[in-house]
């Protein structure tokens, strides 16, 4: 029965998770909105579930790389 409650993560948690700072998290959320939908509210809180965290994990691979690339290849 406990596998059919979906594990819900805060902002704040997601970012523990993930090991990035909580600015940075927010940023990918706000900026990602049409593709991170919080599946639930706590009062003020988004609730994200687990696919959420893989989407927002996917996004700051993604920033990572292409700033990667700007520093290899120079002022880009």
């Amino acid at each position: 029965m406990a596998d059919s409650i979906p594990q819900l993560r805060t902002p704040s948690v997601i970012a523990d998770e993930l090991d990035v700072p909580l600015a940075r998290m927010l940023y990918v959320l706000r900026t990602r909105s049409h593709a991170i939908k919080p599946i639930g509210r706590a009062g003020v809180l988004h609730l994200y579930d687990k696919s959420a965290v893989e989407i927002v994990r996917a996004e700051l691979l993604g920033i990572e790389r292409r700033k990667s690339a700007v520093d290899i290849g120079g002022n880009q």
